[in-house]
């Protein structure tokens, strides 16, 4: 098997194990175009992150410029607990699962800042109007609003010739939206299910798998991208 396997940042190399068939590179945290595009080039059937959320982040955005969602495994190798190793079930160096576990399709959150989610995304606090699909989940303040991708979302259909098969099949759900309320003596925690998300609030901080919007934002959507990402989990 064929697997480039990135360490990220200031990760530690003594863990990451070696054999035949995975080639390992040093990259920046969060790395970019120049830094993950020539080594996605010639990866053939799997990449590995040894990294934050945001690494990962940004190892996938990579791939989804260069359209490789589909004919790449990805594999994750979270080095502390975070959001989405927790949504999928991922422990800390784990490498043995990132380079061998057989992949799944994993809903994939894209949004119209040009980013992609792989654990949650949050805007706290906030103040304004937010709808998941057709439902309207907030109208006012909240502590906060966090979406993340939906481990139980029915993996997407193939891709298909016909332009009117692909408008006749129902849209999937992929992203939960979790709303956070002040009670009168414990926060209310409501959850939505949906395919997008549209905010319109009061200006806030955005913050995606861990990183702040370089500016305080007043609108943001999240919404399913139209290809799962093939995770090893």
């Amino acid at each position: 098997m064929s697997t480039t396997a990135l360490s990220c940042g200031n990760v530690e190399r003594a863990a990451r194990p070696s054999g035949d068939g995975v080639q390992w590179f040093d990259v920046p945290a969060t790395p970019g175009r120049d830094d993950v595009d020539p080594l996605v080039a010639g990866t053939e059937e799997r990449l590995v992150v040894h990294g934050t959320d945001a690494d990962l982040a940004a190892v996938v955005l990579r791939l989804l410029r260069k359209s490789r969602l589909t004919d790449l495994v990805v594999g994750y190798v979270p080095v502390a607990d975070s959001p989405a190793a927790r949504l999928w079930g991922l422990r800390v160096g784990d490498f043995d699962r990132a380079l061998i576990a057989a992949p799944r399709p994993a809903a994939l959150i894209r949004d119209d800042s040009g980013g992609v989610l792989l654990g949650e995304g949050t805007i706290e606090p906030i103040t304004g109007q937010v709808y998941c699909d057709d439902e309207q989940v907030l109208n006012g303040a909240a502590v906060s609003i966090t979406i993340s991708p939906d481990p139980a979302a029915t993996p997407l259909p193939e891709p298909t010739a016909d332009p009117l098969s692909a408008m006749l099949e129902p849209a999937a759900d992929g992203l939960l939206v979790t709303t956070v309320r002040r009670g009168l003596l414990r926060r209310r925690r409501d959850v939505t299910r949906g395919r997008a998300v549209q905010a319109s609030f009061r200006s806030a901080t955005v913050r995606r798998d861990g990183v702040a919007h370089p500016r305080p934002m007043e609108k943001w959507v999240w919404y399913r991208h139209t290809e799962d990402l093939q995770l090893a989990y």
